[in-house]
C-alpha cells in the first residue's frame, strides 16, 4: 500500500505539473461550464414552465453533475495520449505499483476539478442558486460530486488505453457530450417520453443532479411518481453507481495498463 500511495503520489505530481504547463486547456475546462450556466440560465430558462430563479437553482446542481461527468472525457484523452506516445511504457519497465499510473491521473484529475468547481459556484451564486441546507448539505454534494469525477476518470482511463489512436479517443471524448442531454442535469424528467425518461432516470449523471439538488435543498430533488429507483433515492442511488463503476473500471484499467497495448 506505501509504495502504492508513494508510486501514485511521484505521477500525481507529473500530472500537475503537466497541467500547469498548459494553462490554455484549463482555461477551456474550467470557462466552458460557466458559459454554459449563463447560456442554459438566461436563453433557455426563458423559455421553460419554470421561472428564470427556479430554474437557475435547478440547472447548477445539473452543471456540478455534468462537469463531474466530464471525468470521463479528461481520463480518455489523458491517458490514451500516455498510451500513444510511448509514456505509458516508459511507466511500465520502471519498479512501481502497476495500479500507481492510473490512480495518480485520476487523483490528478480530481484535484484540478476540485479547485475548478468553484468559480462555477461562485458565478451560480450571483445568479441566485443558494445551498439551503447549511454546510453539511454542501459538504454531502461536493463529497458525491468528486466521487463521481473519480469514478468517471478511471472509465475514462480504460476507455483510453484501448483506443485505437488518441484521434479516436478524442472523438469518442466528443461524443459523451450527449450523455448529460440524456438526463435530468438540465430539464427534469417528468414530461419526457416514457422511453427516454426510463433511460434519463437510470443514467447515473441523473442520479448525481437530484442528489446535489437533494443536499443543497433545490428545486427538482422531488421525485415524480413512478420514478426509477435511482430518481426516487439519489443520495443512494449516486453513490452505488460510483461504488459499482468503482469495482468493474479500477480492475479493467490496472490489468489493461500492465498489459499493455499489445
Amino acid at each position: 500500500m506505501s509504495t502504492l500511495l508513494s508510486d501514485g503520489g511521484a505521477v500525481l505530481t507529473r500530472q500537475l505539473q503537466k497541467a500547469r504547463h498548459a494553462p490554455a486547456l484549463l482555461v477551456l475546462t474550467q470557462t466552458m461550464p460557466i458559459t454554459m450556466l449563463l447560456f442554459f440560465g438566461y436563453v433557455f430558462g426563458s423559455a421553460l414552465a419554470m421561472p428564470g430563479a427556479e430554474y437557475r437553482e435547478f440547472l447548477v446542481p445539473g452543471l456540478l453533475a455534468a462537469t463531474a461527468a466530464g471525468g470521463l472525457m479528461t481520463g480518455m484523452f489523458t491517458a490514451a495520449q500516455d498510451a500513444h506516445r510511448g509514456v505509458t511504457d516508459r511507466f511500465r519497465t520502471l519498479p512501481m505499483s502497476r495500479a500507481a499510473v492510473p490512480l495518480g491521473q485520476t487523483a490528478a484529475d480530481l484535484l484540478t476539478t476540485a479547485a475548478g468547481t468553484v468559480p462555477l459556484m461562485l458565478v451560480g451564486l450571483a445568479m441566485g442558486w443558494r445551498v439551503e441546507s447549511g454546510w453539511a448539505g454542501a459538504l454531502g454534494a461536493f463529497g458525491v460530486l468528486l466521487l463521481f469525477r473519480f469514478v468517471m476518470a478511471w472509465v475514462g482511463t480504460y476507455l483510453g488505453l484501448i483506443s485505437a489512436s488518441e484521434e479516436a479517443a478524442g472523438q469518442l471524448g466528443s461524443a459523451t457530450f450527449v450523455l448529460p442531454l440524456l438526463s435530468s442535469a438540465y430539464l427534469p424528467t417528468a414530461g419526457m417520453p416514457s422511453w427516454l425518461r426510463a433511460v434519463a432516470e437510470w443514467n447515473p449523471i441523473s442520479a448525481v443532479a437530484t442528489a446535489v439538488r437533494e443536499l443543497c435543498g433545490n428545486a427538482g430533488a422531488e421525485a415524480a411518481a413512478g420514478a426509477a429507483w435511482p430518481a426516487a433515492h439519489p443520495v443512494a442511488g449516486s453513490v452505488a453507481w460510483s461504488l459499482a463503476l468503482l469495482l468493474v473500471f479500477v480492475p479493467l484499467a490496472t490489468r489493461r495498463f500492465a498489459r499493455g497495448r499489445g
